[in-house]
């Protein structure tokens, strides 16, 4: 890394905050949310923060995350260490609400932001992709393949990349009706991350 590539990135993440490009689309005033550091190791990739995580600010504060933490083995003090962990959705900022639950994150974040933002993390080992618009955008399935078609092929991405469902209380009936995701990829996954960050 260069000798002024940390202040481009604290520039960076400085612009990310200050962020406003959406705010006449979204329901709650902007509050860009993510996690990131040049040291992480593990990226947390999801879709956008909910209402509890645009109120504290804190990504994954909710019990998605608690759900997400246990299928890591991770400490929520390992998980909020940014030197080891970036968390960087998809969309920044809530979207709001539809008919079906939150809305897809705002297309713009994505493209105004994500390149260049993963460009200054540079140490990342396995990038973990929650759900569709994660999924889509990191390991780029072809679009006729179905969110359980591509969990279910996991061992093809890796080591770099791993699929997953998103660990929200809502997707409990599928966990469910598909119980090999807990009981064949979330060890492998605590064992990737395991390895990974070793006795940090």
């Amino acid at each position: 890394m260069s000798v002024t590539a940390p202040s481009k990135f604290i520039r960076l993440t400085e612009r990310i905050h200050n962020c406003v490009h959406c705010a006449e689309h979204l329901p709650l005033a902007p509050r860009p949310v993510f996690q990131a550091n040049p040291k992480a190791k593990i990226l947390i990739v999801g879709q956008a923060p909910g209402t509890a995580v645009h109120e504290t600010g804190i990504p994954f504060n909710d019990p998605s995350g608690k759900r997400l933490r246990d299928w890591l083995g991770m400490s929520t003090e390992t998980f909020y260490n940014e030197a080891l962990v970036a968390i960087v959705p998809m969309g920044f900022c809530y979207p709001g609400r539809g008919k079906g639950g939150d809305l897809p994150p705002r297309p713009e974040c994505a493209a105004m932001w994500r390149a260049e933002l993963l460009s200054h993390l540079p140490n990342i080992k396995l990038t973990i992709a929650i759900g569709r618009y994660a999924i889509d955008w990191h390991l780029k399935p072809r679009s006729s393949m179905t969110l359980q078609a591509i969990v279910a092929g996991w061992k093809d991405y890796l080591p770099e990349f791993l699929p997953l469902p998103h660990p929200s209380p809502r997707n409990t009936m599928w966990l469910k009706k598909n119980p090999w995701v807990e009981a064949e990829i979330i060890p492998t996954l605590r064992n990737q991350v395991s390895e990974i960050l070793g006795n940090e």
